[in-house]
């Protein structure tokens, strides 16, 4: 009995015991680490904070959550820089007389009631004159120029010269900065191209591709009216894009977009901007553009040729591989009093070697009125130098 009262106040001791110790835990401190004293908790401090400058956060539509991926690129970049500088004219249908008396000068140009198809443009300098193609504007004397941000100008027909297909028109009373300038000579295929344009009534379409190929001669293309060496590219063109520019990935302008082939994909065909440059500064200072004419009908000396040559009976004497043949020349031309006859093969034009028509056109495109050339010709068993100067190009 009284050993089991004593194991019955054991058992009591060691409770309260227990009860003292678990009780103590939430009134004294926990045991500080040996390792590091006890620090606050604060806030962490942000980098502006720590920087002595630190970048300013972009705003408006620029500005994007910082966990956004920065889609900006060469192309964006290079349409930034030019867009505002592109716009889109309704210009083949003429106006006439009346319709425009009875607009206020002021007034934005309505669309014509017949109007059906419309092109693009881009500013070429500070005095509001704007390059496009001829086959744009038409016969249209005044054309409605749409800016990008939606406002309508009349804008006036400087020119148009029909052999390049090129066009200006001069804007007033606005000043939009002029498209950089590029350079079109020293174009390589699979240079990349970016091409601005208003296709199919979609405005500000931009498409991009590269260089395919230069100096695509206007019978290649199925023009073979037109004196231009065409850059070709693959960049999206269409009805519409014509008089737009095509820009190299800087944001400069290579060319102006001008030609597709029918039922093709991927082929598409702009005027070198030197070329369109050189024709549009004529037509800015005289209202035309003048082309130096030989007189001479050419054909490239190739095999096929020479096959063909071979089975005429009053063939000419020919005793060259390659070169040029002259198969007609002009009555009262330049070439006639410079006594160039058919079936002449022209070798060289200034020690430059010639291996086709197109770099004859090309060379004598690119020399003044009056100016002369001389040309190495091979005449049967003959070589001969011939000093001819091109005249203007005639206007029928």
């Amino acid at each position: 009995m009284g050993f089991g009262i004593f194991l019955l106040g054991l058992m009591v001791a060691i409770a309260v015991e227990r009860w003292q110790n678990q009780d103590s835990g939430f009134l004294s401190p926990p045991p500080q680490s040996s390792l590091r004293p006890p620090q606050a908790l604060e806030p962490p401090q942000p980098d502006s904070d720590r920087l002595a400058n630190p970048p300013a956060r972009p705003q408006g539509d620029d500005a994007a959550p910082d966990t956004a991926f920065d889609q900006t690129n060469f192309i964006v970049r290079a349409v930034r820089q030019v867009e505002p500088s592109v716009v889109r004219i309704d210009g083949r249908r003429l106006y006439s007389e009346e319709d425009l008396r009875a607009l206020d000068p002021l007034d934005p140009i309505p669309y014509p009631p017949d109007f059906q198809s419309a092109g693009t443009g881009f500013v070429i300098d500070d005095q509001g004159h704007v390059l496009t193609n001829a086959h744009v504007v038409g016969n249209a004397e005044q054309v409605r120029v749409v800016l990008q941000n939606g406002r309508s100008l009349r804008g006036t027909v400087l020119g148009r010269d029909s052999i390049t297909d090129v066009a200006v028109v001069k804007l007033d009373g606005v000043s939009l900065a002029p498209v950089p300038i590029g350079d079109s000579d020293d174009l390589k295929p699979g240079e990349w191209a970016i091409a601005i344009g208003n296709p199919l009534g979609l405005d500000s379409t931009v498409t991009m591709g590269i260089i395919s190929a230069t100096g695509r001669s206007s019978r290649e293309i199925g023009v073979p009216e037109r004196r231009v060496g065409f850059i070709q590219t693959d960049a999206a063109i269409n009805p519409g894009n014509s008089g737009g520019p095509l820009l190299n990935a800087s944001g400069a302008a290579i060319g102006m977009n001008t030609a597709i082939l029918d039922g093709a994909q991927g082929l598409g065909f702009a005027i070198p901007i030197k070329t369109a440059l050189r024709v549009a500064q004529q037509i800015i200072a005289n209202g035309v553009a003048e082309h130096p004419y030989l007189g001479v009908r050419l054909k490239t000396l190739d095999a096929e040729l020479q096959a063909q040559l071979a089975q005429q009976e009053n063939r000419p004497k020919i005793t060259v591989s390659q070169g040029v043949l002259i198969v007609d020349v002009v009555a009262n031309s330049p070439a006639e009093a410079a006594g160039l006859q058919m079936g002449d093969v022209i070798l060289a034009i200034d020690d430059v070697a010639v291996m086709n028509f197109e770099s004859v056109q090309r060379i004598v495109e690119e020399t003044a009125i009056g100016d002369s050339l001389e040309l190495d010709i091979a005449r049967g068993d003959q070589q001969l130098t011939l000093e001819v100067r091109p005249g203007p190009f005639p206007a029928n």
